[in-house]
């Protein structure tokens, strides 16, 4: 059988409310469930954790990373927040009218035109070698939305709407024969009721 690559996307766990400054942390609930998730993943023989700059995907990274002795966690811009937006002139990039007021609101430092950086993202993890390769990104939910929208073949707009919750698992897998499979999306089967935090069709980022 081919060499497979397969990349785990984890969004990162519930960030703090009570922290000010641009770059909350988690909150208690956000480390538990980072805790679950790195108790469900030990198993995985993973090459490497990559996650953002930001701090909540950072911790989350270090939370799941005490189960995973002698893996390497590193950040990786990559991995950062950013929302894909058409580049201008690109009628093959338009988003439904219902989505365009949403997206020009978008602040300029995380606005992503023709989705350039996220496309360096996916090439970059869905490199297929000679062997079995398993990488964690700790990243957020339109980066995954947008690694989902790759791998389903989906026109340019349609990561809007792929909502994760906090610390849920997506796996996509790559090989050198096949196109981009799609394993789980969304699972949150190691978080308990109690510790899913909002719905993810009330998430924006």
């Amino acid at each position: 059988m081919a060499a497979r690559t397969l990349v785990y996307l984890v969004r990162h766990g519930e960030q703090s409310s009570d922290e000010t400054g641009p770059d909350p942390g988690l909150s208690e609930l956000g480390r538990r469930q980072a805790h679950r998730l790195g108790q469900r993943l030990r198993a995985v023989p993973f090459d490497a954790v990559h996650h953002g700059p930001a701090a909540r995907a950072a911790q989350t990274a270090q939370e799941i990373a005490a189960h995973l002795p002698g893996v390497a966690v590193h950040e990786c811009r990559l991995a950062a927040d950013v929302t894909p937006v058409p580049a201008a002139g690109r009628a093959d990039q338009a988003v439904p009218q219902r989505y365009a007021d949403f997206l020009d609101a978008v602040p300029a430092p995380e606005r992503d035109p023709g989705a350039v950086r996220l496309r360096a993202a996916v090439d970059h993890w869905g490199q297929v070698g000679d062997a079995d390769r398993y990488e964690l990104v700790v990243t957020h939910n339109f980066v995954i939305g947008w690694f989902v929208r790759h791998a389903l073949d989906a026109p340019f707009w349609r990561w809007l709407g792929l909502n994760q919750f906090n610390c849920g698992l997506t796996i996509l897998q790559w090989r050198a024969d096949a196109p981009p499979n799609l394993v789980s999306f969304n699972d949150i089967g190691h978080l308990p009721p109690g510790e899913r935090g909002r719905t993810p069709t009330e998430l924006l980022s």
